[in-house]
């Protein structure tokens, strides 16, 4: 079966990735490459032809929810804010100013289910590392950088075991946080 017409190859990607996160959702990892590419509304001929096995999908929608997590961080750089730390500030934003924390709790379990796949493993780890390693560069020091990515990402996840915090506490521990980036020592 041919590409539909109107529909870029992009397109059939981003939809074979949605299919995809919707059933390891809710099938985990037993979800198959077929019941994938149904859901989809592609051939299997056609998902193969984006992700040539199981290993590459999972990968490639790993990486997409990493992406999309460093362009939300982008998203809340302070056009006005050039000191130390800019960077740092953005990410704090990004975790606890969330807009929906029902898709916060479902991209965490997608994860927690891919991170059984050792290559997610490393991905992830290759992430963090990044993320420290941008972090620092923008100026702050590494201490600070541990601290603010661990409470950071503590107060995101809190989601998953029903302690989310409440506005309040999340923009006050926003606050300190970000205190804590402009006099770091």
């Amino acid at each position: 079966m041919g590409r539909t017409a109107g529909r870029s190859a992009g397109d059939t990607r981003g939809m074979v990735l949605d299919a995809a996160r919707d059933l390891f959702l809710r099938r985990g990892m037993a979800a198959t490459l077929d019941a994938i590419a149904q859901h989809a509304g592609v051939s299997k001929g056609g998902l193969i032809y984006h992700f040539p096995s199981k290993d590459h999908l999972i990968t490639a929608l790993v990486e997409s929810l990493l992406d999309a997590f460093r362009r939300a961080v982008h998203e809340h750089l302070d056009p006005d804010d050039d000191r130390p730390g800019r960077l740092a500030r953005a990410y704090v934003r990004a975790c606890l100013h969330v807009q929906d924390p029902g898709a916060v709790r479902e991209d965490t379990i997608l994860i927690a289910q891919l991170i059984t796949n050792p290559a997610v493993i490393d991905i992830a780890r290759s992430d963090a590392r990044r993320w420290r390693d941008d972090l620092t560069a923008d100026g702050l020091p590494g201490r600070v950088v541990s601290l603010v990515m661990a409470a950071a990402d503590g107060a995101s996840m809190a989601v998953l075991w029903g302690g989310e915090p409440s506005e309040a506490e999340k923009e006050e521990l926003a606050r300190q946080l970000i205190d804590l980036t402009l006099d770091p020592t």
